[in-house]
């Protein structure tokens, strides 16, 4: 199969597909559309060029990651940050962080763009906001790498400015002054954001949580996003400790202190949103909020199970994310689906969810929660962002039902993955880039920090 864009591509007779409308004939997609769904039994009705023969694969739309911490894959099972609860975690792991440079940061980008995008993943958001002297320029890194990788991505502007001195729990060498903040997030939006349909790169603008800023910052940063038409992301009521934290600082809950701010709006995602009452969770749903379930990285730090079926009954958008690779340690999505399911079964019940609802969080879900209507979904006029998964290992052997088997015996590499038209892995392999060189330098990007923050 050819790596340019494809014309008229006919992906032909499915095993089986996951999308609203008849389509196990196959999709037809031209450039980076999805044309034509073509029914069972049935031949396109439109012209086609080549043909991909997709009767030995399971396939989806490809699946969007809403939380992630890229620079966090250089810091997996670190000694000093093992068993231990989200502060704790955070206090032994900002001082290595606080030693990252620019060339850790396009390699840490680089190698999680390449897990993501193995697990099936089409589109991603990575949320970074350490910016240690010499780091200013992490976001231009970034694009840079995401642009060259062909995924595509949501960066999140985030940011801090309350250090230890000022009662925060970061470092002071990590953060940044109110002005350095609303000036490097307008010029961020103004570099890198595109709004158009299909768009590859878009920004958002996320300060760490609501206890890592000042009420300023939460306030400028809600209407600098409102005025350019962007979108807002935090950390939020992840775990107990955080809500005592805030009703001792500001008197307030997580959400009503979010309110208080003007956060409350169709505009923002949260990660993890585990400590809601019943009464705020009617809240977040009127506000139509949405909420990023992390459900590997919550249970690492045992920090609780996000109340996802309330969450949705209440009107809330609710996606996956994997998190940072030093809370979850690894970058997979087709994995974190699992994962979901899971803990949200062990939650609710084995009648309460299935198969189906965690693969709809990790597409349309977390579609919404980014704010996209032409990704997350098979059918005519999306983007061509797919994830092709065949069922021939072991583990699949002797499933009735292909679709419930990726979940339920547990995919975790993709076969295809396409995004915008173009085969970004094929046969699980990404497509021209050589692997070991990237795992090389990972590695000594990874021991060279560990170096410096002992040092």
């Amino acid at each position: 199969m050819s790596v340019n864009q494809v014309e008229q591509l006919w992906i032909k007779n499915p095993q089986e597909i996951f999308a609203e409308e008849d389509a196990r004939g196959g999709i037809v997609i031209s450039g980076d559309t999805i044309t034509e769904l073509v029914p069972s039994g049935a031949k396109p009705k439109t012209n086609f060029d080549r043909i991909f023969d997709a009767s030995n694969h399971v396939v989806l739309p490809g699946l969007i990651n809403t939380h992630h911490h890229f620079y966090q894959t250089l810091t997996r099972s670190t000694p000093s940050a093992l068993n231990k609860a989200l502060f704790p975690w955070l206090k032994s792991l900002y001082p290595i962080w606080s030693k990252l440079t620019p060339e850790d940061i396009k390699i840490s980008t680089k190698l999680s763009i390449a897990e993501l995008l193995l697990s099936g993943c089409t589109t991603t958001s990575d949320h970074h906001y350490v910016f240690p002297e010499g780091l200013e320029d992490a976001l231009a890194i970034q694009y840079e790498e995401i642009v060259d990788s062909g995924i595509r991505a949501t960066i999140t502007r985030g940011s801090m400015c309350l250090g230890e001195e000022d009662g925060g729990l970061p470092p002071q060498t990590v953060i940044q002054s109110e002005d350095e903040i609303i000036r490097s997030s307008e010029s961020a939006i103004t570099k890198f954001h595109d709004a158009s349909p299909g768009a590859m790169v878009q920004v958002a603008l996320a300060p760490c949580s609501p206890f890592s800023v000042t009420e300023e910052i939460m306030l400028g940063i809600a209407d600098l996003a409102r005025k350019s038409g962007v979108r807002t992301h935090t950390h939020l009521a992840e775990t107990e400790d955080e809500t005592i934290f805030c009703n001792e600082s500001f008197g307030l809950s997580p959400l009503d202190y979010l309110e208080k701010v003007n956060w409350l709006n169709d505009r923002t995602w949260l990660a993890h949103g585990i400590y809601f009452s019943d009464e705020e969770i009617d809240r977040l749903g009127k506000s139509k909020v949405g909420i990023t379930h992390c459900p590997t990285s919550n249970m690492i730090l045992g920090s609780g199970i996000c109340p996802v079926s309330k969450l949705i009954e209440a009107g809330c958008p609710v996606g996956l994310g994997v998190d940072g690779s030093s809370s979850n340690d690894c970058s997979n999505m087709i994995e974190e689906v699992r994962m979901a399911f899971l803990l949200q079964r062990l939650n609710e019940g084995a009648d309460r969810v299935s198969h189906y609802d965690a693969l709809s969080w990790a597409t349309s879900g977390s579609a919404s929660c980014l704010g996209r209507d032409d990704v997350g979904v098979i059918a005519v006029g999306k983007q061509a962002d797919l994830a092709l998964f065949s069922l021939e290992e072991p583990r699949f052997s002797g499933s009735g039902e292909p679709m419930a088997a990726i979940v339920l015996s547990g995919a975790n590499k993709a076969d295809f993955v396409m995004v915008a038209g173009k085969w970004l892995v094929e046969k699980r392999e990404i497509v021209d880039l050589d692997m070991e060189s990237l795992l090389n330098d990972h590695r000594t990007s990874a021991l060279n920090l560990a170096k410096r923050s002992q040092a």
